[in-house]
């Protein structure tokens, strides 16, 4: 299934405005969490980075990266969305 769809998906059922828990993972690199920040940052400026949590896989390997904060609409979440998963070190955003 590709990417869009799968974002469709996750927006149905929505009433915006609402709190929203994004996460994104990729290989564990220093500069990930700040990278997954800045993307958000573009369309939610409110986003700090007390709002992120970072969590590294068992072995290491890999590092997520959850953003939660109030999302204002779908149109909002669709761009997020869309620039993380074209982001080369972005593996998933869920």
């Amino acid at each position: 299934m590709p990417k869009n769809d799968q974002t469709e998906k996750k927006m149905e059922g929505f009433s915006f405005p609402c709190e929203f828990a994004l996460k994104a993972m990729g290989l564990t690199d220093p500069a990930f969490e700040g990278l997954i920040l800045s993307i958000v940052q573009r369309h939610a400026p409110e986003v700090k980075q007390r709002h992120c949590c970072c969590k590294p896989s068992k072995n290491g390997k890999y590092t997520s990266v959850t953003i939660t904060f109030e999302a204002q609409s779908k149109e909002q979440m669709d761009k997020i969305y869309q620039q993380l998963t074209d982001h080369k070190k972005v593996l998933y955003a869920l």
